[in-house]
């Protein structure tokens, strides 16, 4: 799926090559990749949804070095430059980005079985309808047992708390009124439906990060 964003959703610049470069993702991803060492499990498969430039994905995959990391993009200049990075990181555990549209309904039958799935600063670039698809999608991929993170900005308790976060959401929803911040009880309600454990951290930068756990086999 793709919207119309404003400029400021989009703040990834041409780097060396197909590279990309993000700020943001070079800023969160310590405080991120804390969280997985937390909660993370130590073996198995791990699906990034929407890796982005893929700065994101080769910092996890060095510090969460038993993992095998799947980067997926839907655009494929994003997938380029997430090859770009793997190339250089040169990993055994970091395989090439495929293409994955996560807002499509059905396509945990082919990524079934991830003992980790994790989504970065994606729910409140596309509308409600399409964040339950990702949200749905993403708990019936995951292994029994198996972890969820969720990393973004947020409504708490259906409010804008920072004067930041007022200015996205009005540039976001006056680029398409169908998108917009995600209220965090909302993102609670429809993962704990499944069954699921959610935990949530408070993260820099105002953002919040929801650790969610698949219930185990029975």
């Amino acid at each position: 799926m793709t919207r119309k964003l404003p400029q400021s959703a989009s703040l990834a610049t041409p780097a060396k090559g197909a590279k990309l470069y993000a700020p943001s993702a070079a800023n969160n991803a310590e405080a991120i990749c804390a969280v997985l060492a937390a909660h993370a499990p130590a073996t198995g498969n791990a699906l990034e949804i929407a890796s982005g430039t893929g700065q994101h994905v080769t910092a996890f995959a060095c510090a969460l070095p038993g993992l095998v990391w799947q980067p997926t993009e839907i655009d494929p200049q994003r997938r380029a430059s997430i090859d770009a990075y793997v190339a250089e990181a040169g990993r055994s555990n970091l395989r090439p980005a495929i293409a994955l549209d996560a807002t499509a309904p059905g396509w945990h039958r082919e990524h079934g079985g991830q003992s980790l799935i994790i989504l970065i600063n994606l729910l409140h670039l596309i509308p409600t309808s399409a964040a339950r698809t990702v949200l749905a999608e993403t708990m019936a991929a995951l292994a029994p047992g198996g972890c969820f993170v969720i990393y973004g900005p947020f409504k708490r308790n259906g409010l804008l708390t920072s004067e930041g976060d007022l200015r996205f959401d009005s540039e976001l929803r006056a680029a398409d009124p169908e998108i917009g911040y995600k209220n965090d009880r909302d993102i609670a309600s429809w993962v704990s439906a499944t069954g699921a454990q959610i935990e949530r951290r408070e993260m820099p930068a105002n953002n919040l990060c929801f650790v969610v756990r698949n219930r185990p086999t029975l």
